[in-house]
């Protein structure tokens, strides 16, 4: 196979992979209504589609810390993009080769969601080790790429099936499949760079020992809770408590969010070099904390959505900026580091809209007050980014 020589190349295809977990993570959930209709599945059996995706993606974080070095980045990689491409061609045919289609259809899930851990552990590194002049902007801006695909998914997706028809989904469905498949063979074209040398890696008992390792797991777990705390329930927020329809729900929720965190992550990408990441990272904290404040508390729906909206672009530094920082903190700690940073942010990720869940629950079903106390997260961040800061001074 043809060698690219260039590292721009890897750069493009990192931010490939970042798409395909956006395909991986958000195509299924449209599906939701119509995989009940067509297997007859209950409300409890389609939430579980979405636990077990991220819970597998959960074990992967774990098992990545341990063995994807000695498995080496680019056969853990194509590999990852193999998943995630059988978990979509699954999608379309194992509901019908099973005895029960329901069956078939969480082994797809399962496939396209070690694909999608996997991503998750290796791209960040990947970007951070190639020899880019800017490596904050760098990480940023291939972070954004999720926010599009995010976005990509749900448009392209709504406009095929009001062309074609939801009932042609696994047409879709194979579609979506062909962004990984040729992935896989990009990613065994372009150049990798070493993450960290043998000789110059922090074991892991090193890394453990560290205080500063410890204040950004607590800061990547805040960063997923921030985001997903508002992200999960935007549209239900916005219907239930700010009286909008269903529709304007949608895109003034979801959609909204992560186009505007998606231009947060683009603009710090291009401007990195003239904000330190330190302020950036503490003035969307403060502003993430405003944001909901104003969901939380306005009583007019148009100010309420402005606050949902305005927290996509508050939150989109805090992922890709923390990585940025653990590789400024820690940085001969490898690729554990990474695998272990992506399963805090992920449980950070559950545990956000779970905490607004819960309190919302407590409180009679009020989201406002579950959206009130989601408050700590971002606070938790700027005091964390603070205290990392005023360690290394």
């Amino acid at each position: 196979m043809m060698k690219l020589k260039k590292y721009e190349h890897t750069i493009y295809a990192s931010y490939i992979g970042y798409i395909t977990q956006a395909i991986v993570n958000n195509f299924a959930p449209l599906l939701f209504l119509t995989f009940a209709t067509d297997y007859n599945l209950t409300l409890d059996k389609i939430t579980l589609i979405t636990t077990i995706n991220f819970a597998v993606q959960l074990i992967i974080d774990l098992l990545a810390a341990k063995y994807v070095d000695s498995i080496g980045y680019r056969r853990a990689v194509v590999a990852a993009h193999i998943f995630s491409a059988a978990g979509l061609l699954g999608m379309a045919f194992l509901p019908g080769t099973f005895q029960s289609a329901y069956a078939g259809l969480l082994v797809a899930v399962v496939l396209y969601a070690i694909g999608g851990g996997l991503i998750e552990v290796l791209i960040s590194p990947i970007v951070e080790a190639c020899p880019t002049d800017k490596k904050e902007g760098a990480m940023s801006l291939l972070h954004s790429f999720y926010c599009w695909g995010h976005l990509g998914v749900v448009l392209f997706s709504t406009a095929f099936f009001k062309i074609f028809g939801i009932s042609n989904w696994k047409i879709l469905a194979c579609i979506w499949a062909l962004v990984p498949l040729f992935n896989m063979f990009y990613f065994s074209a372009v150049p990798l760079y070493p993450i960290v040398s043998e000789h110059e890696k922090m074991s892991f008992k090193t890394m453990t020992r560290q205080k500063a390792f410890w204040l950004l797991m607590v800061i990547m777990i805040c960063a997923g809770a921030s985001e997903q705390a508002m992200s999960q329930w935007a549209s239900a927020f916005a219907e239930s408590g700010l009286k909008v329809s269903k529709t304007v729900g949608d895109l003034a929720g979801p959609c909204t969010f992560a186009l505007l965190m998606g231009t947060a992550r683009a603009i710090y990408g291009k401007y990195s070099d003239k904000i330190p990441l330190k302020k950036m990272i503490m003035g969307s904290a403060v502003l993430c904390i405003v944001c909901y404040l104003i969901a939380a508390l306005s009583a007019n729906p148009l100010f309420g959505l402005a606050g949902c909206a305005m927290c996509g672009f508050s939150v989109g530094i805090f992922w890709p900026g923390t990585f940025s920082t653990a590789a400024v903190s820690l940085p001969n700690a490898g690729t554990a580091m990474y695998a272990l940073m992506a399963l805090a942010g992920d449980i950070g990720c559950s545990a956000g809209p779970t905490v607004v869940g819960m309190i919302a629950n407590a409180n009679e079903g009020n989201l406002q007050t579950g959206l009130l106390y989601a408050m700590i997260f971002p606070l938790l961040i700027f005091v964390g980014i603070w205290l990392l800061h005023k360690r290394a001074s």
